[in-house]
């Protein structure tokens, strides 16, 4: 696309972080969420639906995290505006660990969970964590993710693959380790891997309902606080 497009983009992005339903403290599902709602709304004026991953959340109710929204455009309009009209803006990072411990412990207690991960960095940890924030910080013991898929073409010699592998994420007690002999790693870009997967998937599997774990999130909070408070302080 032509820059200028990013710079009607940043624009739109302030005036709509502007409105009043954004001046408050948020999590990044929430924001998400709210901007997936504009985006619906902007696919369905151009005849454009399907356009956006936002707008395709909202869609689905599928809540959509980041662990670094200041190294973002979003994160340089808030900043912008805070600047200049002294409002502070507020990203609530602890709301976004415990959503998403929260969706990781109701897996667990419904049975089994998995990771897929596309890439690496940041993101990936901040899939991976929940489990030790649920073992070691909490102290309610679920054992690790049971399965890990991950497509990656970084390497973890060159200290690119952040987080290394399922083998090393072991140690941490975020996989399962009895699970460890099923876990892949395809070492390809995610561009070739992710269309033949989303391919074999719709080819293969029935259509199953959405989760609209968005819709869900304070109850699956609710339900943590609720055993953590009951287990007590930890030691």
């Amino acid at each position: 696309m032509d820059f200028d497009v990013l710079q009607k983009s940043d624009k739109y992005l302030y005036r709509l972080l502007s409105e009043k339903e954004y001046q408050k403290k948020l999590t990044t599902s929430e924001l998400h969420h709210m901007l997936g709602a504009k985006m619906a709304e902007l696919e369905e004026k151009y005849d454009r639906k399907g356009a956006t991953v936002l707008a395709a959340a909202y869609r689905a109710g599928l809540p959509v995290y980041c662990p670094s929204p200041g190294d973002s455009t979003i994160g340089l309009n808030m900043a912008a505006r805070e600047l200049y009209y002294d409002e502070p803006f507020t990203i609530d990072i602890t709301g976004d660990v415990n959503e998403t411990a929260a969706i990781v412990y109701d897996a667990h207690l419904k049975g089994e969970n998995g990771i897929f991960i596309l890439g690496g960095g940041s993101p990936k940890n901040f899939l991976l964590q929940t489990v030790p924030q649920l073992d070691e910080i909490m102290e309610i013991p679920i054992g690790g993710h049971d399965y890990f898929m991950q497509i990656t073409d970084a390497r973890p010699d060159t200290g690119g693959l952040s987080g290394a592998t399922p083998s090393e994420a072991v140690s941490w007690g975020k996989i399962n380790p009895d699970m460890l002999s099923d876990a892949v790693v395809s070492y390809t870009d995610v561009s070739i891997a992710l269309p033949i997967i989303t391919s074999y998937v719709i080819s293969k599997c029935e259509k199953r309902k959405h989760k609209r774990l968005f819709d869900k999130r304070e109850q699956l909070v609710e339900q943590l606080r609720k055993e953590y408070k009951e287990r007590g302080l930890p030691a």
